[in-house]
């Protein structure tokens, strides 16, 4: 009931806020500044009683939500997307808020750690992961997930600086993603996709039970639950795999290149999207580029262009399909699995960027110039070991 309450007081919080942005805006021609709805919040307590009874600096963040959600509207509308006005919320919709700076307390001399927050409750909770006793707490965030469960992320500073990446690295790799094979790095190791069948087989049950369900009922609400905890299964498998493979990359290596893909516009392919999704590429790269900056491992994302099309012998651009997954040149016959042969090509841009000198693979000459474009064709002819015989249209040639 505590928590309700809480909850109620920043939706209305929220909603006074966005209503004297408004008012501002049509007195004055121009938005306010954060500064400004900031310094009306003392006038608002004395209006309404209940907000004394929420932290100040909680108030504060409120309105900067509000500010982060009108940048992120002028970003979408600098990019030409047609965006409207900022709509008041629902309290089963504000899930979350924030201690900043101050107002709370972590308590973890005694066997249960205790979260404190002021002018709310000492809330007994588990900590995932030890936090160091050197590390300053600057922010705690309080979120509902829609499971029911509460969850509390700090936000810490420690004096430590990350160490500088290595001027000359030796431990170098390449990584090339995929679908089937989700990792396939020059050192010669695949990692297979993640199996998560069974578990989109049990959500697609619940989702189903759950369009029996009447809208609004008890036995609606328990199943949505359900179907809540169907997704947090899979959303925490998938983000474990990605935390463990990205971890094992920034630690083993001095300097690792990815492909910096354009996810976002490969989704918006009907062709494969749903595994272009779960595959979750971006959030992969995201985690793998701090914790190299935190390991102090070179990160180079390079562009993707023709990584599987070129040798990575001798340069020469090979044109073939996607069911060809083994590179077979046809100019200097370096044969490799496609996904290797992309590696290769995706390491040597990785240093390239980075500007070190180095390359496992030593380029042999070859009768065509480099960046010449050759047709699937004369790669069937040349012998790919994909085929055990000839394509018609090759031996029409």
């Amino acid at each position: 009931m505590r928590s309700w309450t809480a909850t109620a007081i920043f939706v209305g919080n929220s909603t006074t806020t966005l209503y004297r942005l408004n008012e501002y805006q049509e007195n004055h021609g121009e938005l306010p500044s954060m500064t400004t709805l900031r310094s009306e919040l003392p006038d608002l307590k004395q209006w309404w009683d209940g907000l004394s009874d929420v932290y100040s600096k909680v108030l504060q963040t409120v309105v900067e939500r509000l500010f982060d959600n009108l940048k992120g509207l002028s970003k979408l509308k600098e990019k030409g997307y047609g965006v409207g006005q900022l709509k008041w919320k629902p309290p089963r919709e504000f899930r979350s808020f924030t201690y900043s700076q101050s107002g709370f307390k972590l308590d973890k001399k005694g066997g249960q750690a205790v979260l404190s927050l002021s002018k709310l409750a000492d809330v007994p909770i588990r900590l995932h992961r030890p936090i160091p006793d050197d590390a300053t707490l600057k922010q705690v965030t309080v979120k509902k997930d829609p499971t029911g469960e509460w969850f509390a992320t700090f936000g810490v500073e420690m004096d430590c600086e990350p160490p500088e990446p290595p001027e000359n690295p030796e431990q170098c790799v390449g990584i090339d993603v995929g679908i089937l094979k989700y990792a396939h790095d020059t050192d010669g190791h695949a990692v297979g996709s993640l199996d998560l069948s069974d578990e989109r087989e049990r959500l697609e049950r619940e989702q189903r039970k759950l369009s029996r369900k009447e809208h609004g009922s008890n036995n609606y609400e328990t199943q949505r639950r359900h179907v809540a905890e169907c997704h947090a299964d899979l959303r925490r498998k998938r983000r474990d795999f990605l935390h463990k493979l990205s971890n094992y990359y920034a630690r083993e290596y001095d300097l690792v290149a990815v492909e910096d893909l354009n996810v976002k516009g490969m989704m918006e392919s009907p062709s494969n999207s749903r595994n272009t999704a779960s595959a979750a590429w971006r959030t992969f790269l995201s985690l793998l580029e701090y914790k190299c900056e935190r390991e102090g491992t070179h990160f180079a994302a390079v562009n993707p262009r023709g990584t599987t099309k070129e040798c990575a012998s001798c340069g020469v651009s090979t044109d073939k399909p996607l069911w060809v997954r083994e590179h077979s040149c046809p100019a200097c016959g370096f044969e490799a699995d496609r996904d290797a042969n992309a590696a290769w090509n995706i390491l040597s841009r990785g240093l390239e960027k980075v500007g070190v000198g180095h390359s496992k693979q030593t380029p042999v000459e070859t009768a065509l110039p480099v960046d010449t474009p050759v047709s699937a064709k004369r790669v069937v002819e040349a012998g790919s070991p994909t085929l055990k015989e000839p394509t018609a249209s090759a031996v029409s040639e």
